[in-house]
């Protein structure tokens, strides 16, 4: 199978289009909480980034990835999906402050550098806590004694 086809048969091109998908929910929330309902900016993007969380949600348990984890506990599988969310925002936040404040670079071009770093985070620590593939613990075959 060529690396093509390996690639496309991944979660990975299906997580990337959920991002796209749930970054145009956050965005219109987010734009018609400040120009419609005249939100403050601050609640305006909390509303936008609430809904994008749970529209990136929604489309990796049920699209995205095939494994769940917390399957049998959704509250705290949501609940850990938005936290990672959060530490996701906070690497944003610490690549932009690197790059603009301490390497003096275009922040348009960090920004753009930082998105890259935030989507592979938060794609990898979902992946590995919870859309891990299920670990089976094998039955001994032989007694100890």
């Amino acid at each position: 199978m060529t690396l093509f086809r390996r690639l496309l048969a991944s979660d990975l091109p299906r997580y990337f289009l959920a991002s796209l998908i749930a970054l145009a929910a956050d965005t219109a929330i987010f734009s018609a909480s400040l120009r419609l309902l005249h939100l403050p900016l601050a609640l305006a993007a909390t509303a936008g980034f609430t809904l994008g969380a749970f529209v990136a949600y929604l489309l990796s348990i049920h699209w995205v990835f095939r494994q769940r984890t917390l399957a049998r506990a959704p509250m705290l599988e949501f609940l850990t999906f938005a936290a990672i969310g959060i530490l996701g925002l906070g690497v944003t936040q610490l690549v932009l402050w690197i790059g603009v404040t301490r390497l003096h670079l275009l922040p348009e071009a960090v920004k753009l550098a930082a998105a890259g770093i935030t989507f592979a985070f938060n794609y990898l620590v979902r992946k590995a806590l919870l859309f891990a593939t299920a670990r089976r613990i094998q039955p001994a075959t032989e007694s100890p004694v």
